[in-house]
């Protein structure tokens, strides 16, 4: 078990050092991310003293807990808090860490009355990783844009319908709103805050040191799912996100150009310049990347995999996947299913 306060504070000069620029409390879901707590909580104590003091001094931060009782990560470590919930507003920001969506109870209802309670202080308000989805069902993103991972984009709409995530961002900074997608997008939104309060050198420092090469801004697009399209230009992989997104419902290419905030003539120019094909092109690339992997690793029919990838129906899907691969759907999986079975074969001869 992890003792946040020895963790975070090895050496606490609380009772003497000046009064903090950047104070921030934090409340970790039932098998929360540890990545994504650990990740901000070390720029801010980078960021905190000099050198790699790691002394709380120019900003400091607690773990808080109504029972106090030591809360387990979704990798089994567990950190003991530190505070009682108490005032929020001796916080500049209070901080939800979310995890796995199905991972339990979720936040407690105390705690919930505490966020509600700093929402109506007016303290700044942040969700990492999934902890969105915490700040969301207790209605304190109505109104506001809010960052959620490709990865969890449609989790997401299934328990917000009316609500629409932005999943081709690393960060959002919505007026006292912050959301990020997590992992590595935590320690650039935590070094978004250091810059907003300490100043951009103190900001470089934490990053530096945590081996990352420079702060990214909020709009940077998410890295996505792997794709056999290899993007560089941002706009160009926006795009390609957005088609991820909406695989089973394919938006047309004036609607991501409208939604991207760009004409389409401008969107068309950006593709054949980065990548060579148009927007169209792309789109049906993808979604015939993600129908080869339903048809290898499911038993899904062509009909609900067609379905699945945005294709009118199965007589589409057959047509355009003969044009790519040569053969039909149902072919291609049989001989997916036989080089797998040889594979295996191969294995079992080369074993002692």
């Amino acid at each position: 078990m992890v003792d946040s306060r020895h963790m975070t504070h090895p050496a606490d000069p609380r009772a003497t050092a000046p009064a903090p620029r950047l104070t921030i409390g934090f409340i970790l879901a039932p098998r929360f991310t540890l990545s994504a707590f650990a990740t901000f909580v070390d720029v801010l104590r980078l960021a905190a003293d000099d050198g790699d003091g790691s002394r709380p001094i120019r900003c400091r931060w607690s773990v808080l807990s109504a029972d106090m009782a030591p809360v387990q990560s979704s990798c089994g470590v567990r950190i003991e808090p530190e505070e009682r919930l108490g005032d929020p507003s001796r916080f500049d920001y209070i901080v939800a860490v979310g995890g796995l969506i199905d991972g339990g109870p979720g936040l407690s209802s105390e705690e919930g009355a505490f966020l509600q309670k700093a929402a109506a202080q007016r303290v700044g308000l942040g969700g990492l990783c999934t902890g969105v989805f915490a700040l969301a069902r207790l209605g304190l993103m109505d109104g506001y844009r809010c960052c959620v991972s490709w990865f969890h984009h449609q989790d997401f709409l299934s328990e917000f319908e009316r609500m629409r995530p932005i999943s081709d961002q690393i960060f959002v900074v919505d007026r006292d709103r912050l959301s990020c997608s997590g992992g590595v997008s935590a320690a650039h939104l935590a070094a978004f805050l250091v810059d907003r309060h300490l100043g951009r050198a103190a900001a470089r420092k934490s990053l530096s040191i945590l081996m990352i090469d420079e702060p990214m801004q909020g709009d940077r697009p998410q890295p996505g799912l792997p794709l056999e399209l290899s993007p560089r230009d941002p706009l160009v992989r926006r795009a390609l996100l957005a088609m991820q997104q909406n695989l089973h419902a394919p938006l047309s290419v004036a609607r991501i150009a409208r939604d991207l905030g760009v004409g389409r003539r401008k969107l068309e120019r950006h593709f054949s310049s980065d990548l060579g094909i148009p927007p169209a092109d792309a789109s049906v690339r993808i979604r015939l990347a993600q129908a080869r992997m339903l048809l290898a690793r499911t038993d899904r029919t062509v009909t609900r995999i067609a379905e699945e990838t945005g294709f009118c129906d199965a007589s589409h899907l057959i047509r355009v996947f003969r044009e790519s691969e040569g053969m039909t759907p149902d072919l291609w999986r049989q001989g997916q299913a036989e080089a797998w079975s040889e594979a295996g074969q191969l294995t079992d001869v080369a074993s002692p």
